[in-house]
């Protein structure tokens, strides 16, 4: 695993949106969209705390990406996320085409921490990334985001 200078940078993002949501009352996630030339081409924040638990920014960023991207681009573009895709948002990522994901904590990780908080168990198993969507390049965890992101769960647990 390389980690560029500009990795972190779009890490460092992720992690601000990630806040960003913990603030508003969801949970601590957020992911940014960035292109081949290395400009950011859409960011979102987890917004599952109005009930609908699909509202994953990963997700949203497929989404997107279908909507405005040529096929060729979408495989060109960087996914950076504060957590590791979850199952769904994996699969929605290999269904668009999108390319590499960098994420700064894992679903081991984050499984592993909220378990030891006594935090209730997901409704979904914690899959690797590329369990669901073997195809796709993946780079992470990566230090020291992955402890600003337990950090950002633990303050969502403790409430």
């Amino acid at each position: 695993m390389s980690i560029s200078d500009d990795d972190r940078r779009h890490l460092t993002r992720a992690v601000q949106l990630a806040a960003e949501a913990l603030d508003a009352g969801d949970e601590p996630f957020g992911s940014v969209l960035v292109g081949e030339d290395g400009a950011v081409l859409a960011e979102d924040r987890n917004r599952v705390g109005g009930g609908d638990e699909t509202l994953h920014p990963e997700f949203e960023l497929a989404r997107w990406a279908v909507r405005n991207l040529s096929p060729d681009a979408r495989a060109a573009a960087v996914v950076y996320t504060s957590g590791e895709h979850c199952p769904m948002c994996s699969a929605a990522h290999a269904w668009v085409g999108l390319g590499r994901i960098v994420y700064a904590a894992s679903a081991e990780q984050i499984s592993g921490w909220r378990a030891s908080w006594g935090a209730p168990v997901s409704a979904v198993s914690a899959l690797p990334i590329q369990t669901v969507a073997p195809g796709v390049p993946v780079d992470g965890p990566v230090a020291p985001f992955d402890d600003e992101v337990r950090r950002l769960l633990q303050r969502s647990v403790a409430g």
